[in-house]
């Protein structure tokens, strides 16, 4: 479905109050939250570049790189999964010791503070409940943690890691830049990597998050939507909102007349949504707001 499509239909949404001066927007969402609170919360990769995570597009929702594996080449195709377990070697380690910045620790104490409630995140680097962020739905997964395809065998993603560093020991001194989710600029031979598969039944080891073109389980996403229709509004953090899997949250608010709000650096896709439009950098605001409660 295109985006002309989703937004077929509705009514000329007033134009949203839009701050960039990052005091104004702190005395701004503090009030958004105070008058609109407990907000249902929806996070995107924007809040977590500053614990050293990459993040996918620029600030006009562009692309910076290639796109991210696609599920159905991880699934079907050997050479893919070679690439990507090799590639992994060298950036998943930047994620695994990424810890929680101070945004995601504003947003616990807001959150004990009784203005936010649930925490819908996009991120699969489950830094929000290291920060101590209780009620958060991965939406996207999570990436610690791998999954046969297969026989349903779990274990942490170091045990595979280290199963592959023992099988290719000429790719454990490889560097290269960091990409988003665990994925590095790497390239190499990957043909003469050897992939480790499930110990249980040699089945397709995946990390178990939604790779683009799988759908969310839909469980999740009833789990999400139940959330924000209990909830007085929206506000988004660090997600442009290009991937319909968060977009759908907002199309969802201004449906049942929620109020939205969001923290972004450049554009997303529900600007035209949105009651309150920030665009700031993500930290500094959230500081601000923390220590205004």
């Amino acid at each position: 479905m295109t985006q002309p499509e989703l937004l077929a239909g509705r009514t000329e949404a007033p134009e949203p109050h839009r701050v960039i001066d990052p005091v104004e927007a702190a005395e701004a969402l503090l009030s958004f939250l105070q008058q609109h609170g407990p907000l249902t919360l929806l996070t995107g990769a924007g809040i977590s570049t500053d614990s050293g995570i990459p993040d996918y597009r620029d600030g006009a929702g562009a692309w910076k790189r290639k796109q991210p594996v696609q599920h159905l080449d991880f699934m079907q195709d050997p050479a893919t999964r070679q690439r990507y377990w090799a590639r992994s070697l060298v950036g998943w380690p930047v994620m695994q010791q990424a810890q929680p910045n101070a945004a995601h620790e504003a947003l616990t104490r807001l959150q004990q503070a009784g203005l936010i409630g649930t925490v819908i995140t996009q991120n699969v680097d489950r830094l929000h409940q290291r920060a101590g962020t209780r009620n958060v739905i991965d939406l996207h997964g999570r990436a610690d943690e791998v999954l046969c395809m297969s026989c349903g065998y779990r274990c942490p993603r170091v045990d595979v890691h280290d199963r592959c560093s023992e099988l290719n020991p000429d790719f454990r001194d490889f560097t290269a830049a960091t990409a988003p989710d665990g994925d590095a600029d790497l390239e190499a031979d990957f043909t003469r990597f050897r992939v480790a598969d499930c110990p249980q039944c040699a089945g397709v080891l995946k990390p178990d998050v939604v790779y683009f073109g799988d759908n969310v389980p839909r469980e999740r996403v009833n789990q999400a939507r139940q959330a924000l229709e209990n909830s007085a509004g929206l506000l988004v953090i660090g997600s442009s909102l290009m991937v319909f899997s968060g977009f759908r949250f907002c199309r969802y608010a201004e449906q049942a007349g929620l109020p939205i709000a969001l923290l972004n650096r450049g554009r997303t896709r529900a600007d035209d949504m949105a009651t309150l439009k920030l665009d700031c950098a993500i930290g500094p605001v959230l500081g601000r707001v923390a220590g205004g409660i």
